[in-house]
């Protein structure tokens, strides 16, 4: 490996001085198969004959390539969003506020870490030094705390739009009070970051006793192993299963009124039902989004609470939990660009966008002019009370 430090563990400042980093703490799992909570100094030679060299491993070569496509179809969808956003007048409603909030989040963490991180299963040791494992580790979690407050928020103000319409604010005084609750997202989402960047430092993990390698570890070693456990167990209850549970309560509370309300469909006024059907799509669309976020940071979830909780991970930990490990760490990073694919498939306004933006070196002519004044029929309906009108 080109990359690979083979320094003696006695030349302790020979390996401070090259200091390479290995970025987002998940694959320090990796390297502590053996390892015992009692063995934190980093001085230690630890017992490590279950560990693979990297060259050896599948997901050397898969991992890479699947995050070249989230980093492509990432940059490319959340930054079409991001302009559509700015470019279009007509798109700069209150439930899009919430939605190119999430693009933002997710470009942001593409571009900052998604390069470096991509190899962390191709290297062993990283050349990146310690700024890049705090500020990755800061990214990760901005972007996933952004992610299911906003969820959160688009999810209530789903609810209020179908089931407590006369409660929703209308007009600037909506745009104005949704662009607060999203600064107010970001400011909370970037202090819950703060501790993981602070803690995150170069742990020197020896593999043998003449070799040495460099691992991002976001958990100060003199507060393990408890510390871990109070991270993990806040996170999945603070940015993942109460946020899920309140955003279930409000679609549960949704679905019960769209029942009742078909059942009394005939005698309404038309341009009531056409305006609850249109708040319905917006409704789906952020149902999509939830369902992606959920399943996304779903394993890598439990294989945290897991491997935290264990009486004993490191002897339990086996090829399943290798596995699934690594799928936890893929789709974690591959929901920053699937929301842009979903919105594509649900939203023909937005698909719309797409297609001009994206693929109009694909399009003819006369192709594009069609798209485009269909365009600007559909967007015309939206309307300043939030709601996306024909998606």
């Amino acid at each position: 490996m080109t990359q690979f430090t083979e320094n003696k563990l006695s030349s302790e400042e020979d390996i401070c001085d090259f200091c390479p980093s290995a970025l987002p703490f998940v694959n320090f799992s990796d390297m502590v198969l053996t390892i015992d909570d009692d063995d934190i100094d980093s001085n230690s030679t630890w017992n490590l004959t279950e560990y693979v060299p990297y060259e050896q491993r599948l997901e050397t070569y898969v991992v890479p390539v699947v995050f070249a496509f989230v980093f492509v179809v990432g940059l490319l969808g959340n930054g079409t969003l991001i302009s559509i956003f700015l470019l279009h007048k007509t798109m700069r409603t209150v439930p899009n506020t919430y939605i190119i909030s999430l693009a933002i989040g997710d470009f942001i963490l593409i571009v900052g870490t998604v390069p470096f991180i991509s190899t962390i299963y191709t290297f062993e040791s990283w050349p990146y030094g310690e700024f890049m494992c705090k500020l990755s580790e800061f990214l990760k979690d901005i972007s996933m705390a952004v992610t299911v407050f906003t969820l959160t928020l688009l999810s209530y103000d789903r609810y209020i739009a179908i089931v407590l319409p006369m409660k929703k604010h209308t007009g600037s005084r909506a745009k104005t009070r949704t662009i607060m609750i999203v600064f107010s997202i970001w400011f909370l989402s970037v202090i819950l970051a703060c501790p993981g960047a602070y803690f995150s430092f170069l742990w020197q993990v020896p593999v043998s006793q003449d070799r040495i390698i460099y691992v991002c570890y976001p958990f100060p070693k003199d507060m393990m192993p408890w510390y871990p456990r109070i991270v993990v167990l806040t996170k999945f209850l603070l940015v993942y299963g109460m946020p899920l549970i309140l955003i279930g309560s409000f679609y549960v509370m949704i679905a019960w009124h769209l029942i009742t309300s078909s059942r009394n469909n005939i005698g309404q006024n038309p341009s009531h039902v056409k305006q609850l059907k249109s708040r319905t799509k917006v409704a789906k669309i952020v149902l999509a989004f939830v369902l992606i976020f959920a399943v996304c940071f779903f394993p890598s979830h439990v294989f945290l609470i897991w491997y935290y909780f264990d009486s004993n991970p490191n002897e339990h930990y086996n090829g399943f939990w290798h596995s699934w490990k690594i799928m936890g760490y893929v789709l974690t990073f591959a929901n920053s660009c699937l929301n842009p694919i979903a919105l594509y498939l649900i939203s023909s306004v937005f698909r719309n966008h797409f297609k001009r933006y994206l693929f109009c070196c694909c399009c003819k002519p006369e192709e594009i002019r069609k798209e485009t004044v269909t365009l600007h029929s559909t967007t015309l309906r939206h309307t300043p009370e939030g709601t996306i009108k024909n998606v």
